[in-house]
């Protein structure tokens, strides 16, 4: 699949077939995830993949939101990856935590990868973060920033809507909406 194709066809999945994914599929989408980059390269964030039935109906139970369905998608998918972060090994800069960051972008070069692997993913921030430290044993100096389930997709699901970049995106001044007219690449 092409960079674009990946992005394109990455979509929040909460419905996932049980298939097992393999070591081969599973080593890409780490590999990706290290490669993103960090705050002075410290890499603070450890991630940890959950296969165990019993451990994803526990983190399941971890989940804070107002449906069921981001909670069943971890119990459905056969892996869920766990990204946590020792804020420590990070940066602060005018009181903003790089580790945030720093997990935020290997998670999304993991959820990309995945995708690339024709697997489905979903981005789980709502959670007990003390209830996930417990289920999985994680030390306490680190924080629990996010969990994906990553499964063989069960549902056929469109992707949102496209937005107006011209809603989003400015050039030059926050009064300046972009068009893809207004620039100029100068080679």
């Amino acid at each position: 699949m092409q960079f674009y194709d990946v992005i394109e066809n990455r979509k929040s999945i909460r419905k996932f077939r049980g298939t097992n994914i393999s070591k081969d599929k599973i080593d890409r989408m780490i590999t990706a995830a290290m490669m993103a980059p960090s705050w002075k390269n410290q890499t603070s964030y450890k991630i940890i993949l959950v296969e165990d039935k019993h451990k994803r109906d526990e983190l399941s139970n971890t989940v804070m939101n107002k449906t069921d369905e981001a909670a069943q998608s971890i119990k459905d998918a056969p892996l869920t990856a766990v990204i946590v972060a020792d804020p420590k090994h990070s940066g602060v800069v005018e009181e903003r935590e790089y580790y945030l960051v720093d997990s935020a972008i290997a998670m999304e070069h993991f959820i990309l990868a995945a995708t690339a692997e024709g697997y489905g993913t979903c981005w789980v921030g709502a959670l007990d973060e003390d209830k996930v430290r417990q289920v999985l044993d994680i030390p306490s100096n680190y924080r629990v920033v996010a969990m994906t389930p990553v499964g063989e997709i069960e549902e056929d699901k469109e992707h949102y809507p496209k937005k107006d970049i011209k809603d989003y995106v400015f050039l030059d001044s926050w009064n300046k909406s972009y068009t893809e007219e207004m620039c100029k690449i100068k080679h």
